[in-house]
């Protein structure tokens, strides 16, 4: 099963978080697809700025804070902050009229240990025709060298050009699927290249968490 489940859905409530924090007891299709739409468009339009989050939270008062964690804040924030300016312009079409925005633009402390930067890092090299074989032991060296206790990257695809697909993958360190207190990262996506689309995956292991029962005073 760890194979088949996503490993950060698999831990939602235990070691990690839902990216949208709001709570509706009528219209959950239509702020679902507000929230999907709104990450897909600034994941689209901030390609280049390393994103690694997106969080949307909304509060009782018609009021939405949007939460972009990314490597790159300079260029998110822009010059004299002009381009949250311009998001907040951008993603109003997404919204009602009279809702009110509020964006947050938080740094990564490790992007090494962060598995969707590991992908995007891996996609442009696969564009830029970079062998992937050099690709996958250099992305490897990375979260070894950030500090991650295990890894495993995978790319899938008409690797190099040939004429059939194939699955490659490298893996270091340990990385316990389904322990729930162990801090695995996913992230994955998509190289698209002359000869087609490949399929890029990685898992990062971070190492164990464990939530500290407070004593109860008498």
């Amino acid at each position: 099963m760890g194979n088949k489940v996503h490993p950060i859905a698999h831990r939602l409530g235990i070691t990690t978080e839902w990216t949208s924090k709001w709570f509706a007891k009528r219209n959950f299709h239509i702020l679902l697809k507000q929230d999907l739409d709104v990450k897909a468009y600034l994941r689209k339009k901030l390609r280049s700025a390393g994103i690694a989050r997106i969080e949307v939270e909304r509060s009782g008062n018609n009021a939405v804070t949007v939460t972009i964690v990314t490597a790159k804040p300079g260029i998110v924030i822009g010059r004299g902050g002009s381009g949250v300016e311009d998001l907040k312009a951008s993603i109003a079409k997404f919204f009602p009229p009279k809702t009110k925005y509020k964006i947050n633009i938080q740094e990564v402390a490790n992007p090494g240990l962060v598995a969707q930067l590991v992908v995007q890092n891996m996609i442009e090299q696969l564009e830029r025709r970079l062998p992937f074989r050099r690709i996958l032991k250099q992305s490897v060296e990375q979260v070894k060298k950030a500090g991650g206790q295990g890894v495993r990257v995978m790319v899938a695809g008409r690797l190099n050009g040939a004429d059939i697909a194939r699955t490659e993958a490298l893996t270091w360190g340990k990385l316990p699927l389904q322990t729930l207190r162990a801090d695995v990262d996913f992230g994955r996506g998509a190289a698209f290249t002359t000869y087609g689309a490949i399929g890029v995956k990685a898992w990062i292991y971070r190492g164990d968490i464990f939530h500290k029962k407070e004593e109860k005073t008498a």
